[in-house]
């Protein structure tokens, strides 16, 4: 039974703990999960969430880092003029504030760092932050162009100004394998927001699948119901119309025969009336071999249990009702059905394991049937269909005016508890 429990439910989660988890998340992600959240400004681009301010100045912080180290190398070649190392160093200033641009701009942020990447040493942060965020944020033709020219103007680059510690071909060396390094990440976490995405499509659409599913049986349950009502109830009715009509018309009829119209209404309506009740105590009860036998009760469930303990189930029956025969037929049917859909999905989703039936109640009580039982001994593969009996079964209970509850258990268990009326 474990494996019959409904799909979860996302808006069961509350408000302050889904803006609790948004703020986590990368404002892109973030907002394909969450599409109500507010936009900021008119352009409808999402809001920076509290992991975004964090990674936009560590990015910062890198560029500049970057930058720094590399305006000590410019200041001190000999062979570079001081007015060209203070524009080298201006220029990658400005290109470290123009990381915080990086998400509105990916694409002509890092075009633009080429040129800039060019002139100035110091940019050479700035520009290996804009290359992994554009391969973080446009596809892969894109990050293959930028990144392949880059790589392309790197021999003419090291040509103009090589640098000071290591030889040419090095030098062309590692900042290739550098650059490659920064796309190969940034595609990696490309990969993983749109693995996310198609997580949260799948679940989205197993949810909407679920739904339709459960309204389904729930519209096929009403089907079921009004065909009983039209089979069962139109000859009870049609009989009392007949009498009914016998009697407006001969309203001069002998007194016997009055009477004993009468009785025919009378019986016939207490009939339509307890007909009505076996249809709601048959619902979706059954399948069609049972036809034409007669319907079981409480005093039945004896015999389910031997059933099921013969067929190797473990089913520990507590029946504490004194005199079955005394429930009403119609409440020991529903009962009897819920136990014995109960040791079903037991069967189905937790072979091997012990089952608890428990039955008690009195009359002007009401009957309460449990029906429970641990985590399966071993790994059950999923059945697919899961979630279908209970929907019936709370129906069920409902239409004989009663309720149905289930759900898990701790430790992997599963419960179905529901209580009947039963009149004094």
């Amino acid at each position: 039974m474990s494996g019959d429990k409904p799909a979860p439910e996302p808006h069961d989660v509350p408000a302050p703990v889904l803006r609790a988890r948004r703020r986590l998340l990368p404002s892109a992600v973030a907002a394909d999960l969450d599409p109500d959240a507010d936009r900021a400004g008119s352009s409808g681009r999402p809001r920076r969430t509290l992991r975004d301010w964090f990674v936009d100045f560590g990015c910062f912080l890198l560029a500049v880092f970057i930058g720094l180290a590399a305006a000590k190398t410019v200041t001190n070649d000999p062979g570079i003029p001081h007015a060209y190392a203070v524009a080298d160093q201006l220029i990658g200033a400005l290109a470290c504030g123009a990381v915080w641009l990086r998400r509105r701009w990916p694409l002509g942020l890092a075009v633009a760092m080429i040129p800039v990447g060019l002139v100035s040493n110091t940019a050479g942060g700035a520009g290996l932050v804009a290359l992994f965020t554009l391969a973080v944020h446009r596809p892969f033709r894109y990050v293959a162009w930028v990144a392949g020219v880059q790589i392309a103007l790197l021999p003419a680059f090291f040509w103009l100004r090589p640098d000071p510690e290591l030889p040419y071909l090095a030098a062309l060396a590692v900042t290739a394998l550098l650059t490659s390094a920064v796309v190969g990440w940034g595609m990696f976490v490309r990969s993983k927001r749109q693995l996310v995405r198609s997580l949260r499509d799948r679940a989205r659409r197993a949810e909407t699948e679920a739904a339709l599913r459960a309204e389904q049986a729930q519209r096929l349950a009403r089907e079921a119901i009004a065909r009983e009502m039209h089979d069962v109830l139109a000859h009870r009715l049609t009989l009392l119309s007949v009498h009914a009509g016998a009697l407006e018309f001969r309203p001069d009829a002998p007194r016997e025969e009055v009477v004993r119209a009468a009785g025919v209404i009378r019986e016939s309506a207490h009939e339509a009336l307890q007909d009505l009740r076996e249809i709601i105590g048959v619902l979706r009860a059954g399948d069609s071999e049972e036809a034409g036998r007669p319907q079981p009760t409480l005093a039945a469930l004896d015999g389910l249990v031997d059933e099921s303990r013969s067929a190797g189930a473990k089913i520990v029956l507590d029946n504490r009702v004194l005199d079955p025969a005394a429930v009403p037929a119609s409440v020991g049917r529903t009962a009897y059905r819920i136990v014995q859909e109960g040791l079903t999905n037991a069967r189905k989703h937790a072979p091997g394991a012990e089952v608890t039936v428990s039955v008690r109640g009195a009359a002007g009580d009401g009957l309460t049937v449990t029906v429970a039982n641990p985590a399966p001994p071993g790994p059950v593969p999923r059945v697919p269909g899961s979630g279908q009996g209970l929907i019936g079964l709370t129906e069920r209970a409902t239409l004989a005016g009663g309720r149905l509850e289930h759900g898990g258990l701790g430790g992997g268990g599963f419960r179905v508890r529901a209580w009947l009326p039963w009149g004094a």
